[in-house]
């Protein structure tokens, strides 16, 4: 749903806490490239009780919204359609608003998975692990649903989140095996592993990686490294980064938000490695 890339146009992220987005860093970058001179790009810190207020506030001159936690859910019913792809996993990361005043939301973390690990050569795998079991978790099973087609082991800390995965499963149509997270280093042996844990956590994995290992999707992007994706670089594994998704989705989001495409993924790659280094 493309707006109209001409005149002075608003755009921004939102989230609690939000101090650490790199989404105006990346946004800007393209907007400079593509010559948007009179777009801005901002941040505001605002939670679920907050969210239908800003967005009543919203004037004709926003042209889309960037939505972090915890207003990925919490957004859907204040906007006036929500894709399939959003829809599928309850999750709205992005909202663009139409030139004729509708509210629509979408999801760009999936495809941007997809797209990053495309970019890595990774067009499918036969079977996959999963760390964790959180909200990036489920968007990991929706992206692993349209490139694996074999099992998932999802590795959870509980009973209820091994339950609450297996339902993403059956709703994703995707063959999903929970394990406990005692068990996580089996994980490693997996053909392409995604690990959603939040930065600290899978620390501890780095002694088990195994002598060939194969790809890793470590969502993680500040700090960066983490020791897990160190040791598997070391061992001569594929690593893919958070900023590879941060960038692969946020390409997505400037184009539906602009109506240009390609939006210039590498100029907003470098300005988001520019300001990883500077922190």
């Amino acid at each position: 749903m493309p707006t109209r890339a001409t005149g002075a146009r608003r755009a921004a992220v939102l989230g609690k806490p939000i101090a650490h987005s790199l989404s105006p860093v990346l946004h800007r970058a393209a907007y400079a490239e593509l010559g948007l001179d009179d777009w801005s790009y901002d941040r505001f810190e605002v939670d679920e009780a907050g969210l239908a207020e800003f967005i009543a506030g919203v004037g004709p001159e926003w042209a889309g919204l960037s939505l972090t936690m915890p207003l990925k859910r919490a957004v859907m019913p204040l906007l006036d359609e929500v894709g399939e792809t959003a829809a599928s996993v309850d999750a709205v990361n992005t909202v663009v608003f139409t030139e004729d005043g509708r509210k629509v939301g979408d999801n760009t973390d999936i495809p941007g998975m997809v797209a990053a690990l495309r970019e890595h050569g990774i067009e499918e795998v036969e079977s996959a692990a999963v760390l964790g079991a959180g909200a990036t978790a489920s968007s990991a099973l929706a992206a692993l649903a349209r490139i694996c087609p074999g099992e998932v082991v999802v590795y959870v800390r509980s009973a209820a989140r091994a339950a609450e995965m297996r339902e993403w499963g059956e709703r994703l149509d995707v063959d999903v095996r929970t394990a406990d997270w005692a068990d996580a280093a089996e994980a490693l042996h997996a053909p392409l592993v995604i690990a959603t844990t939040p930065a600290g956590t899978a620390d501890a994995l780095a002694g088990a990686v195994p002598e060939r290992p194969a790809t890793l999707f470590d969502v993680l992007y500040d700090p960066w490294p983490t020791e897990l994706a160190a040791r598997w670089s070391m061992f001569g594994g594929a690593v893919v980064g958070g900023l590879d998704l941060l960038v692969h989705q946020a390409v997505l989001q400037v184009e539906r938000m602009t109506g240009r495409t390609p939006a210039p993924l590498e100029a907003m790659r470098r300005a988001g490695e520019r300001a990883l280094a500077a922190r």
